[in-house]
């Protein structure tokens, strides 16, 4: 892989014809299903706000990724499709509809995200924990993943969010050091990896969890230095996927990486002591979180 140019703006073009390996199959008939109990909670899903290429297969295997807090982000990121605007106040019984939603789907692992809540005092992490406690009432059976924003690195925040008692504590360094000030341009590299570190040094037991976005124009060798300082943060597990690009308002697409270097990088990473490593296209941070989570917890107990 060699170096490829800096992203420094987007005008709109016209979309890119995708590769093959980037079709996705057709829904099931129980995504009618999901769809329908997902729309009754009132609950948004990252799977629809940020126009996920995997909902069709998540959806018809019963699956979710519900993002609390609202549908309107305080940050704008050059990657994301979730709308930046003034959000709302936090709706008082989201956490009673969304555990509702969990159990109604009979989910085992769920994984909880929201918008970035800078409005707020705290960031929106005691809602994140009245959201655990009370899907632990209603679905006492279920493990939590959460995807936080960074909350500014703010240690009484991410103790909250730790307190909490989330089996994953998933936060995404979605790109290499280089390009982070031009696609994350309201947060930090270094911060990321702070927030990762003091989280898991809270809890010995909880698993930390990070994604990387690729087709961005980082090179190979920025992308296995972020590995390499994922892994000094103590970060279990990594996740990498294609990044597409939402709209042609939103950073394009640099390049697309066949599978099998996808395979390659997988391989770079596990070299380096990561416990588990996810790694393909359609990869995303909350892609097959049940079947990774069930993977680690299994390579424990052995």
């Amino acid at each position: 892989m060699t170096a490829l140019p800096v992203i420094t703006s987007h005008p709109k073009t016209p979309g890119r014809r995708l590769p093959p390996w980037l079709k996705r199959p057709l829904p099931s008939d129980r995504f009618a299903h999901t769809r329908s109990i997902i729309a009754d909670s009132g609950v948004a899903t990252v799977c629809s706000e940020a126009r996920c290429p995997n909902l069709s297969e998540c959806w018809s295997r019963g699956t979710a990724t519900f993002m609390i807090l609202g549908d309107r982000c305080t940050r704008r990121c050059e990657f994301c499709a979730v709308a930046t605007a003034k959000p709302d106040p936090p709706s008082e019984d989201e956490p009673e509809r969304l555990a509702e939603a969990i159990a109604r789907l009979d989910l085992q692992h769920v994984v909880i995200t929201a918008v970035a809540r800078d409005d707020l005092p705290d960031e929106g992490a005691s809602h994140f924990a009245q959201c655990i406690a009370a899907i632990r009432r209603r679905a006492p059976g279920v493990t939590i993943e959460i995807l936080p924003a960074d909350m500014h690195g703010r240690p009484e925040l991410i103790t909250i969010l730790v307190e909490a008692g989330p089996e994953i504590f998933n936060h995404n360094l979605e790109t290499v050091e280089r390009l982070t000030p031009v696609v994350r341009r309201q947060a930090r590299y270094q911060r990321s990896l702070d927030v990762l570190r003091l989280a898991g040094s809270m809890d010995a037991n909880m698993i930390t969890k990070s994604g990387i976005m690729l087709g961005l124009g980082e090179t190979r060798a920025e992308l296995v230095q972020a590995f390499a300082d994922l892994r000094s943060a103590d970060c279990d597990v990594l996740t990498m996927g294609q990044y597409l690009q939402p709209s042609a308002d939103h950073a394009p697409v640099v390049r697309y990486y066949e599978p099998a270097e996808f395979d390659e990088l997988a391989d770079e990473a596990r070299a380096l002591g990561f416990r588990s490593v996810a790694s393909g296209p359609f990869v995303r941070s909350s892609y097959n979180a049940a079947e990774l989570f069930a993977d680690i917890r299994k390579n424990r107990s052995n």
